[in-house]
C-alpha cells in the first residue's frame, strides 16, 4: 500500500496520525481563493516544487498536483509491495480522479494564448494525464492502464475493477487506487451545494454543518493467488466483496432512504459469501452532510438491522478527499485489520435525532476479520468494499 494525506506521508505517518487523534484539518494556506477564512480544508503541507524534486521531474514538466500525489502514493505501494520487475507478469493500473489538472488549468487559464510557456497544462488537464503519469513513474508500459471517475466513489471502483480483472484472469496483478487535489474549482462547486463547514467537520453528528474538503492520493496492489504463491508474497489482506449499485435519486444527493447504500452493501456481502454478522467494522462514507450520514446510517439499518457492527469515519481527520477517498479508506480499513483496532470517529458529541446509532468515537481494540468500506458518490453511485483476513 502507498498514501499520502493530510495526516501523513506515507503509510506509517497516516497510522501514527490515526491511533494519536491527531487531524489534518486546517485553514486554507495553499490556494488564493476568495472562502480562505470560510472553510477547512485537509491540505498536504508539501509543495509541488518539492515533489517535482523528490521524483526527479525535469523542469519543463506539466506535471499536475494531482499526478504529482499519485506518483508518490503508487510508488510507495510499489515498492512496499517488493515489485522489482512490473513487467514479469500481466499487469495493470486502475487509477481514479475527479478533478484531474484543473488545478494547472485554472492556474494559468487567463495566460493560455498569451504565455506559450504555459500552454503545455492542456495537454494535463483530462483525466487520463495523470493515470499516464503514473504509470510512466511506476514503469507500467504498453499494458492496461485505465481511469476511473465516478464521483467519491471512483477510487473504490478502481479496486472493485482492478479485482475482476484478476477473477476474470485478464490480469495478474493490479495496481489500484485514486488521487485529487484541492483547486478552486471544487473548492467553489462545493461551496455552492453549500455543504462545506466552516468549522472540523462532525460525521455523523446532529448538529453536522458540513464536509471539509481534502486532498490525497493512495494506491494498493493486488494480486492474483497464483503470483502471491509463485513470490511468496505476504498477504496484507484479501479483497473479499464489493459491490456497485446506483439509486438514480438526485445528481448531488443520495437517497433518503439510502437505497444506493443497500444495494451496494448487500451486493459485497453477496459477493464475499458472508453474511451481515460477519462484519466487525464498517469505515462508513460519513461525510458530516445532512443528507450523506441520514442516508447511510438508514442504509446501516437496512443491511444489519439492530445489530450494526461499530462504524467510524475518517473523514474528521482526512477531509473528503473526492475520488481518491475509496483507496484512502482501503486503507485504513487494511490498517484495522493488521491492527485489529477500530478508529476513532473525531469530533462526534450528539446522536442524530432519527435514529440511535453511535459510531465508535475512541480507537477501540478487538479482533478483527472483515472490514467493510463505503463510498458513496454523487449522482448515485455507491460502492461497497469488504476486505479480509482470510481468502
Amino acid at each position: 500500500m502507498g498514501i499520502i494525506s493530510a495526516i501523513g506521508n506515507n503509510v506509517v505517518e497516516n497510522y501514527e496520525s490515526l491511533i494519536h487523534e491527531k487531524t489534518g484539518i486546517s485553514r486554507i494556506q495553499k490556494i488564493d481563493t476568495v472562502h480562505h477564512n470560510d472553510i477547512m480544508v485537509g491540505e498536504i503541507a508539501t509543495t509541488n516544487e518539492e515533489f517535482i524534486q523528490r521524483l526527479g521531474l525535469p523542469s519543463d514538466n506539466n506535471y499536475s498536483r494531482t499526478a504529482l500525489l499519485g506518483s508518490i502514493a503508487a510508488l510507495e505501494a510499489v515498492k512496499n509491495a517488493g515489485i522489482e520487475d512490473m513487467g514479469s507478469c500481466r499487469t495493470g493500473l486502475v487509477s481514479a480522479t475527479s478533478v484531474g489538472g484543473m488545478d494547472m488549468t485554472e492556474k494559468f487559464y487567463y495566460e493560455y494564448f498569451e504565455n506559450p510557456a504555459c500552454q503545455k497544462y492542456i495537454l494535463s488537464h483530462h483525466l487520463g494525464d495523470s493515470a499516464k503519469k503514473i504509470a510512466e513513474q511506476i514503469g507500467v508500459k504498453k499494458q492496461f492502464v485505465t481511469t476511473i471517475s465516478t464521483a467519491c466513489s471512483s477510487a473504490a471502483n478502481a479496486i472493485m475493477l482492478g479485482a475482476r480483472l484478476i477473477k476474470a484472469g485478464k490480469l495478474d496483478r493490479v495496481i489500484v487506487g485514486g488521487t485529487d487535489c484541492l483547486s478552486k474549482f471544487t473548492i467553489n462547486g462545493f461551496k455552492t451545494l453549500m455543504i462545506l463547514s466552516d468549522t472540523y467537520n462532525t460525521p455523523f453528528d446532529e448538529n453536522r454543518k458540513g464536509l471539509n474538503l481534502g486532498e490525497a492520493a493512495a494506491f494498493l496492489v493486488l494480486e492474483s493467488d497464483e503470483i502471491v504463491k509463485a513470490e511468496n508474497k505476504k498477504v496484507l489482506a484479501y479483497v473479499k466483496g464489493y459491490g456497485n449499485a446506483n439509486d438514480a435519486f438526485h445528481q448531488t444527493a443520495s437517497s433518503e432512504n439510502g437505497e444506493g447504500a443497500t444495494l451496494a452493501m448487500q451486493q459485497a456481502l453477496k459477493i464475499a459469501g458472508s453474511e451481515p454478522s460477519s462484519i466487525d467494522y464498517i469505515n462508513a462514507h460519513g461525510t458530516a452532510t445532512g443528507n450523506n450520514d441520514l442516508s447511510e446510517g438508514k442504509a446501516f439499518l437496512n443491511v444489519f438491522g439492530e445489530k450494526v457492527p461499530n462504524f467510524s469515519s475518517t473523514k474528521a481527520f482526512t477531509g473528503h478527499t473526492l475520488a481518491a477517498a475509496g483507496a484512502i479508506e482501503a486503507v485504513y480499513s487494511v490498517l484495522a485489520l493488521q491492527n485489529n483496532l477500530v478508529f476513532p470517529n473525531l469530533n462526534f458529541k450528539t446522536p442524530m435525532k432519527e435514529f440511535d446509532l453511535k459510531p465508535q468515537t475512541e480507537a477501540k481494540h478487538k479482533e478483527l476479520k472483515q472490514v467493510m468500506s463505503n463510498s458513496l458518490g454523487f449522482g448515485g453511485n455507491c460502492s461497497t468494499l469488504i476486505f479480509s483476513k482470510e481468502a
